[in-house]
């Protein structure tokens, strides 16, 4: 079994003394793109909700699962939402809540999306998400389309991150045996998964863990901009 590296003192000397990898796998949501949620917590507020209602209903399994596996539309996600925040608010709010959630803007760490274009120079890059359908039109408008060298997505391949599968795709799309993939996730439970099959695994908290994992395949440590 693989390590877990998180960025800390005896975390960089590891790192910075370990192997260069063949890959590197890396999360989407959390860790390039952040979503703006500031309208719906404005409805939220208006609507007399505490603040992450509407995020916890979407966000419940049985709402968002379907929809990261392909098997419903925006829409009908949506409606999902709207049917569990009903009867706490009235219809038109539920419905605008939704919208919102749904809907939201999203932009880009530039930081993390500069380190992943220089790891495209030495090892294949690929991007695992437990994502919609419509990824590839947000990565569009994000003008990411050349980011990596493949894009594992859950609601294309029927697979999610933990399950198992989706890391076998990953590893597959890369090429590299996965004790050779340096996989990256802003959720534990998922660098967990990656680390039990026997990829080394880095919580994502901000782009400095990022930079340290990579200094074994760029081979320099940059500095940090201000504000990172």
């Amino acid at each position: 079994m693989r390590r877990t590296e998180q960025s800390s003192p005896a975390g960089e000397q590891a790192l910075g003394a370990a192997e260069s990898f063949g890959a590197v796998l890396c999360d989407i949501d959390g860790v390039i793109r952040f979503f703006d949620t500031s309208e719906v917590t404005r409805l939220e507020r208006a609507a007399g909700l505490p603040e992450g209602t509407t995020e916890s209903v979407g966000f419940a399994p049985e709402n968002d699962l379907p929809l990261l596996l392909g098997t419903i539309t925006r829409e009908e996600w949506a409606d999902s939402i709207v049917r569990g925040l009903l009867p706490r608010v009235a219809a038109h709010e539920a419905e605008a809540l939704a919208r919102a959630f749904s809907m939201a803007d999203f932009r880009v760490d530039e930081t993390v999306v500069d380190l992943l274009r220089q790891v495209r120079e030495h090892c294949p890059l690929v991007l695992v998400s437990n994502a919609t359908r419509w990824l590839d039109d947000d990565l569009a408008r994000l003008g990411l389309t050349d980011l990596a060298h493949s894009v594992v997505n859950s609601s294309l391949v029927g697979v999610a991150k933990p399950d198992r599968r989706i890391y076998e795709i990953a590893a597959e799309r890369a090429g590299v045996a996965p004790d050779r993939c340096l996989f990256v996730d802003d959720r534990q439970e998922n660098v967990d998964a990656a680390v039990a099959f026997g990829m080394t695994g880095v919580l994502h908290r901000d782009a400095t863990d990022l930079r340290t994992a990579l200094l074994p395949i760029t081979g320099r440590a940059g500095t940090a901009p201000p504000g990172d």
